[in-house]
């Protein structure tokens, strides 16, 4: 899927095997956040007790098995972006955070983290990757894709962005259904209406 991102003409397409050594170069040897690899959400603090390669090795089982778990963004052959996209049921750990649990039984996909490679950073990646991962939950005939991320203008917002900012998922359509935190809406975009 090509997309617009800013100033960057991008390819979009889900993480299969076959791209397993496009995301490798874009995470690079330490896997993107401190090794995590997007395990977070599926093991909790749990992957920063194992090896980096332990992570590397699980998420790779992950997206050998399939379905994708996300989705790469291609500036021409380089990955600049991922975002991670997936049932909810997928990422056991947000229902661990009194912050993120679930608002209800639906069942949503959801978006749980981003990695935009430096140089490309405010450029409209992001965007590009929430507007095809809608596309993409739409698709699979998810009722909504929900996110969890930092209101950045809330004072004592954290500065670790990864899971996205609340003013891009915002312009894009997302409504605030839970503020358990005030900096950490839990955010959806109903696909029914699409």
């Amino acid at each position: 899927m090509a997309a617009e991102g800013g100033n960057v003409n991008l390819t979009i397409r889900p993480l299969t095997p076959s791209l397993w050594p496009a995301l490798e170069a874009l995470f690079g040897e330490h896997g993107a956040c401190n090794g995590c690899w997007c395990m977070y959400w599926r093991i909790g603090p749990e992957y920063h007790k194992r090896s980096r390669e332990k992570n590397r090795n699980a998420f790779r089982r992950i997206v050998r098995h399939g379905p994708p778990p996300g989705l790469l963004a291609f500036d021409g052959e380089r990955a600049v972006g991922w975002c991670q996209l997936t049932p909810r049921q997928d990422l056991s750990w947000l229902n661990r955070k009194r912050t993120l649990q679930a608002v209800d039984d639906a069942p949503v996909w959801s978006i749980s983290c981003f990695y935009i490679r430096r140089g490309y950073r405010r450029k409209g990646v992001m965007s590009a990757l929430i507007r095809e991962a809608l596309n993409a939950a739409n698709r699979a005939k998810a009722p909504a894709v929900e996110a969890y991320p930092v209101d950045t203008k809330r004072p004592g917002s954290t500065s670790n962005v990864f899971t996205g900012t609340a003013s891009v998922f915002k312009r894009l359509g997302f409504k605030t259904v839970a503020l358990r935190e005030p900096s950490r809406p839990v955010m959806r975009h109903n696909l029914k209406a699409r």
